[in-house]
Parts: structure tokens; C-alpha cells; sequence
């Protein structure tokens, strides 16, 4: 898995690209979030956009962020959820949890 992060519109844009399969890339992808929301930056995006697959240690990086974020009065929101990822988030119901949306820019203006 890669991550890129960019900063946009007051709001802290978390690309994720690969496998999402947990393991050390978690622990960075976890550190990410805790840095930002140090800054007081509570708006976190995460783009699914360029996903190919995600195990079930990917989906708990998902649910840790968000936890993680919530805890600090944040909101943390998906984009780009393609349709493998989608499925996932059906099956294990955690789409009734994660706010989703189809682009980085609608999730950005539903803040």
C-alpha cells in the first residue's frame, strides 16, 4: 500500500493506493491521522479510489482511524469506493458506519 496525504480546503485528504492488507503500512496510516488531529486538523478524507484490494486487517485500519477521529470530535469520510471495496463495506455492514462518497470533492463540500 502507498498513502499519499494532501491538505485541501481545510481538510486533510488521505489517498490510499494498492493492497490495504494492514501490517507496518496500519501503523503509518494511524500515525497520519493521530499527527493531524494533533494540529487540530479534524476533517480527514480517505480516497479509495486506486484500491485493488483490501483484506479484513485493511477494513480495521478503516474502523481504527475512524474511531480515532471520532474520539477527537473529527470527521473522517471515503471517496472513490470502487465497487470491490464497496461490496466489502455491504457485506460486513460497515457501510452503515463510513460516510461515502463518490468523489474526493463531494466528500470535501460535505464538510
Amino acid at each position: 500500500m502507498k498513502m499519499k496525504v494532501t491538505e485541501r480546503y481545510e481538510a486533510i485528504v488521505i489517498e490510499l493506493k494498492g493492497n490495504v492488507l494492514g501490517g507496518p503500512e496500519a501503523n503509518e496510516y494511524s500515525d497520519t491521522i493521530k499527527k493531524f488531529l494533533s494540529e487540530g486538523k479534524k476533517n480527514i478524507v480517505i480516497d479509495l479510489g486506486e484500491v485493488k484490494f483490501m483484506n479484513s486487517s485493511g477494513l480495521g485500519m478503516l474502523i481504527s482511524g475512524l474511531t480515532t477521529v471520532n474520539k477527537e470530535n473529527g470527521k473522517l469520510k471515503l471517496a472513490n469506493v470502487e465497487e470491490k471495496i464497496h461490496s466489502l463495506l455491504v457485506i460486513t455492514k460497515l457501510v452503515t458506519i463510513f460516510e461515502s462518497y463518490p468523489s474526493v470533492e463531494e466528500a470535501l463540500a460535505s464538510f
